[in-house]
């Protein structure tokens, strides 16, 4: 696994991938099943020149779509909701009832879309923090609700 830690508005973040070019993880510091360095992880930071450079574009609010590829790994429903989460436009939330429909899943089935995204390796990238309480409230972000609010402050859902 190549990696690199890039610093962030959120934290250093911790990016991984097998293949150069892509993005299979982005973690922030003391994230919610966020990923370690592990044995044998080479440090490679010119294989995530694309990502940095998206990234800090993204910071900068001078970016608002990803198009690094992406290589997460997942089974098939949490590839799904991963998919779903990935139409979900920059400065829009939605509920995870409606994530669910986008989905092909059950809208009952929140609890299992709250699992995948909360499983979510990608944070930021594939933006799991749009994704927010039937009630509009905040709710759940494996990187902490402070990032989440950050984030969305960026976007400008919140002010």
């Amino acid at each position: 696994m190549l990696y690199t830690i890039h610093p962030s508005p959120l934290g250093d973040l911790l990016l991984a991938a097998e293949v150069p070019g892509t993005l299979a993880s982005v973690s922030a510091p003391g994230q919610r099943g966020g990923a370690r360095v592990g044995p044998g992880w080479r440090r490679d930071p010119g294989a995530f020149r694309t990502a940095v450079r998206e990234l800090d574009a993204y910071f900068a609010g001078e970016l608002k779509e990803f198009t690094v590829p992406l290589a997460a790994r997942g089974t098939p429903f949490r590839q799904r909701v991963w998919e779903a989460l990935d139409t979900i436009g920059y400065g829009a939330t939605v509920t995870y009832g409606e994530l669910a429909g986008r989905a092909g899943a059950d809208p009952r089935a929140v609890r299992a879309v709250g699992g995948a995204v909360g499983a979510n390796p990608l944070l930021v990238v594939r933006p799991c923090h749009r994704v927010i309480g039937a009630s509009g409230a905040l709710t759940g972000y494996a990187g902490g609700l402070e990032r989440k609010r950050w984030l969305l402050t960026l976007e400008g859902v919140l002010s």
